[in-house]
């Protein structure tokens, strides 16, 4: 008995309720649902948990094979509460996927999933990748779109220069929500444009996306073979996306998230980073911007009402709280708490290139760590001590303050990062509208106080 079976004869409307058990296959689609007849589900068994595993399975010839596999159009497709597993390569140009999409299509529904161990095991990056989820939308002006990533856990999986979820190219209009991402050796959710994945460069970038109340950890790049100890994975990378909601994410633990493009000449833009928790960053606890003067950067994108706690703790290699990188143009950054706690050599804010000089504006932003008068700033490469320096250097943040935002407990786990009565942080941010800070802060209350007034950093109440 295979799930094969099944997806070889299934039509639209049809539900495959798969029993408890091992199913050692990769599943092909072959059919779509319809706006008329219904979706097409695979799904567990009410109360079993089916399980589809990749043991001994060879990557196809086409040089990228899903656990369950979509190539081409699909459209009206659920695939939910399997266990996906077990899945591997050690080849050049075999990339070994849990769920794989590939082509154009409408909604796609992948829920409540458990996947992990998709490994590849090649130590140099060249053609070396896998992901847990991937999907690529290959056409134009065809997209995938309307697509949901709902209620997934995503671990241990072993990805190469790869993501352990990818929507690159032509996708559109996607909510990636309360997602349980953790334990990988690169980047853990990730919206790519501008890399050839779509037939046409007009298309070729995820858009029009919501990504809310993941959590993400322990996503780091210095246990993966393929980059030797050094810190580099996202845990939530916008690389060339656009017109993106990220907020409400807890993101602890990982090298750094990013809003950014690889490829010279584009950017990421457009996107809203709001109301997320940050803290134990191997790297940096956020940046934007290109790594180099020669590739892409960050525009018009907008950093409101984070809080940020004790980032840029992997020894000499870690950075601090928040860094900007080259072509970073036109961005807010506002509301934030960025405290660095006892990490005095770190750097609160750490701008080191003056290849544009105004990347940002800041203001009502909180920082702080144990330095104290000497916390250390860099603005336009030029390093400074303290925040009064910062300020008249940059003159950014006229309405920033240094001071401890007394969080409720970051003593013992779980941490609370809300205010403690008193804090300075209390009311002192600035109300930018209801489409820049949200409706809803971290914890689900009411972003703005019944008399107008905003918190720093990502909690109101």
């Amino acid at each position: 008995r295979t799930i094969q079976k099944a997806a070889n004869t299934v039509q639209a409307g049809d539900t495959v309720q798969v029993r408890a058990g091992t199913y050692n296959e990769v599943v092909t689609l072959k059919t779509s649902g319809n706006s008329t007849q219904g979706y097409i589900t695979f799904a567990n068994y009410p109360g079993e948990a089916p399980i589809v595993d990749g043991t001994g399975l060879a990557v196809g010839a086409s040089g990228q094979t899903g656990l369950f596999s979509l190539e081409g159009t699909f459209n009206y497709v659920v695939i939910k509460g399997f266990e996906i597993r077990n899945y591997s390569s050690s080849s050049k140009g075999k990339v070994p996927v849990g769920i794989d999409f590939e082509g154009a299509g409408s909604n796609i529904e992948i829920l409540n999933n458990h996947i992990h161990n998709i490994v590849q095991t090649l130590s140099s990056c060249n053609a070396a990748n896998a992901l847990a989820v991937a999907l690529y939308g290959t056409q134009a002006p065809a997209a995938i779109n309307n697509v949901t990533l709902w209620g997934n856990e995503i671990d241990h999986n072993t990805t190469g220069c790869s993501e352990n979820v990818s929507f690159d190219g032509n996708v559109q209009y996607f909510v990636q929500a309360n997602n349980l991402v953790h334990d990988g050796d690169n980047i853990g959710l990730d919206n790519i444009g501008f890399e050839g994945v779509s037939t046409n460069s007009a298309y070729d970038q995820a858009r029009d996306g919501w990504v809310f109340q993941n959590t993400i950890y322990n996503i780091s790049s210095t246990t993966n073979p393929v980059y030797h100890n050094q810190v580099g994975a996202d845990a939530y990378y916008c690389d060339g996306c656009t017109r993106i909601i990220v907020e409400r994410n807890l993101i602890h633990d990982s090298d750094l998230s990013e809003m950014a493009s690889e490829h010279s000449g584009h950017t990421s833009s457009y996107v809203m980073f709001r109301n997320n928790i940050i803290y134990h960053s191997l790297y940096v606890g956020l940046s934007i911007g290109g790594y180099s003067k020669n590739v892409g950067g960050t525009d018009h994108c907008v950093i409101v009402n984070n809080s940020l706690w004790d980032d840029g703790t992997f020894g000499s290699s870690g950075l601090g709280e928040f860094q900007i990188q080259y072509a970073a143009t036109n961005n807010t950054v506002a509301n934030n708490i960025f405290d660095g706690y006892t990490l005095t050599s770190k750097y609160l804010l750490y701008d080191f290139t003056s290849s544009q000089p105004n990347p940002a504006a800041l203001d009502y932003n909180d920082y702080y760590n144990t330095a104290g008068a000497t916390s250390l700033f860099d603005w336009q490469g030029k390093s400074l001590s303290g925040f009064p320096a910062y300020q008249s250097a940059s003159a950014q943040d006229v309405h920033g303050k240094f001071a401890d935002p007394l969080y409720v407990n970051v003593t013992t786990t779980p941490y609370n990062f809300d205010l403690a009565s008193g804090s300075p942080a209390l009311n002192a941010g600035t109300n930018l509208g209801v489409n820049t800070v949200g409706v809803l802060d971290y914890a689900g209350n009411a972003r703005v106080n019944g008399s107008g007034q905003i918190n720093m950093g990502a909690y109101e109440q």
